[in-house]
């Protein structure tokens, strides 16, 4: 071959893998388009970490009731108390006990949220007398027939999402940012993004639209009501999930709530989920 015919081949070469380069970026960025949102930016992160890390005090016990609702069906009503330790570098404990009614009475689970995408369920039922670990696979299952899944009531941490400030919002009256956040796992999350309506005043979200697999609109949505400053910490004293395909809701209502107690480890134990009589001291 000669030196002539060399340097053409050579540069259609170079042509041809430029433009399947220009033509790779080019779809990329039109799929970026089409799929809603880039993947992250620096003002999306500095405002999770923010919402993440504002004060919640070393731990919480919360008297709430759970109110259940479907479209045009009668209320239902329990009653259950609430504790939550943060143990630092990610590492975060709660316990959930209902008291009320009978069906329910006595049922705890318990959750410890490990660092990174680590953590461990388990479930009491009094009428088995069984606890139950909750295996990763049944994040998307609900929460006590409630229209919390199993996942809404663990921690996630910043580091598990990509999360991108989309821009201005308002709930109401109330101004807020628009957080998406995707996770970077697909495989440990039951939600393809989720996007928060954050009050950045005081850093909580006020609204949350929660995307399942394989769907362009939001299956579930999260309100927050009642904010309140107690002991220095914003507190929601009304939350309300939707489930936006059935019409059905769960509203969660704090009655009491008391903070920084210093709370045993024990009362977080596998052990103790089977006995609330241990509890029952630091109820609020």
């Amino acid at each position: 071959m000669s030196a002539n015919l060399t340097k053409v081949t050579t540069g259609m070469i170079r042509r041809v893998e430029f433009r399947l380069v220009l033509g790779a970026v080019l779809i990329f960025a039109v799929s970026s388009i089409y799929a809603g949102e880039p993947v992250s930016n620096e003002a999306g992160l500095a405002l999770a970490k923010a919402v993440y890390d504002r004060p919640n005090g070393d731990d919480f016990s919360a008297l709430l009731v759970m109110q259940l609702q479907s479209k045009n069906g009668n209320p239902r009503q329990r009653e259950l108390y609430s504790y939550g330790k943060e143990k630092g570098g990610g590492e975060r404990w709660s316990l959930m006990r209902f008291i009320k009614p009978d069906d329910v009475r006595e049922t705890g689970l318990l959750t410890q949220d490990h660092p990174g995408d680590e953590s461990d369920q388990w479930l009491y039922l009094p009428a088995l007398k069984k606890v139950r670990r909750i295996s990763s696979s049944r994040k998307g299952g609900r929460f006590v027939g409630s229209d919390f899944f199993y996942e809404d009531l663990l921690d996630r941490e910043v580091e598990m999402d990509h999360h991108y400030l989309k821009g201005k919002g308002s709930v109401g009256k109330v101004p807020c940012d628009l957080l998406v956040s995707v996770p970077k796992d697909p495989e440990n999350s039951v939600y393809s993004k989720r996007v928060s309506c954050v009050y950045s005043k005081i850093l909580v979200p006020l609204v949350v639209e929660f995307y399942e697999k394989g769907r362009d609109k939001p299956s579930k949505k999260m309100t927050a009501r009642r904010i309140k400053k107690i002991q220095g910490v914003w507190t929601v004293l009304e939350s309300t999930m939707y489930d936006l395909e059935t019409g059905h809701k769960t509203q969660l209502i704090t009655r009491k709530i008391k903070y920084d107690q210093g709370l045993p480890d024990q009362l977080f134990s596998r052990r103790d989920l089977t006995d609330a009589s241990f509890e029952k001291r630091f109820r609020p």
